[in-house]
């Protein structure tokens, strides 16, 4: 049992994890004809939890159950190997990468993700609230508006050969790329 938490614990592949990610499509598909997404859950939620009179959460949404406890999983599997599986080794980024980095005000490499734009701190300024919770709205609409998240195209919509996927695929992107390219150093600037 030992050795099997220690494989897990391991980084693993992207020819391994990308096939594993890949073949949750036709297992959802296969077993419930479902598509694999995750910003549909919101809506669920919202729904269930909203007793308004508001037409888009008007819907049988406990007939996409499964949904909710997908994402509970994923939240629960997220909490376990952080808490208790992290991985024993550091992360490492390319000396190109941390190059670019520091130019932007980032110098700590040792968590997921930047300790000098995510942390608690910066969450309370009137700069990282702006931030974050302007972030988080551009990112709903624009969910919204493509009609799914990353994850719903780039996984699902992809491997059913959906043409409005390519094009959001292709789109988000763009946007990722325009944006750390283009944008990001007059956002690191704004928030130092």
């Amino acid at each position: 049992m030992k050795e099997i938490i220690e494989i897990i614990r391991q980084p693993w592949p992207w020819y391994v994890a990308g096939p594993l990610i890949g073949l949750t499509v036709p297992v959802l598909l296969i077993l419930g004809n479902k598509s694999f997404g995750i910003s549909s859950s919101l809506r669920h939620i919202c729904a269930a939890c909203i007793p308004a009179n508001i037409p888009f959460f008007k819907y049988n949404w406990r007939k996409e159950m499964w949904n909710l406890v997908f994402v509970a999983g994923i939240l629960l599997g997220g909490f376990i190997a952080s808490s208790f599986m992290a991985n024993p080794v550091a992360i490492t980024v390319a000396a190109s990468t941390q190059a670019d980095l520091k130019v932007l005000g980032i110098n700590d490499f040792t968590q997921l993700l930047p300790v000098e734009i995510f942390n608690w701190q910066n969450l309370f300024t009137g700069k990282g609230l702006v931030f974050f919770v302007v972030g988080g709205l551009l990112i709903g609409f624009g969910t919204r508006y493509a009609g799914g998240c990353t994850s719903g195209h780039a996984i699902m919509g992809l491997s059913t050969l959906q043409w409005p996927s390519f094009i959001a695929t292709i789109s988000f992107m763009v946007g990722g790329f325009t944006m750390i390219h283009l944008l990001m150093p007059y956002f690191m600037a704004w928030l130092m």
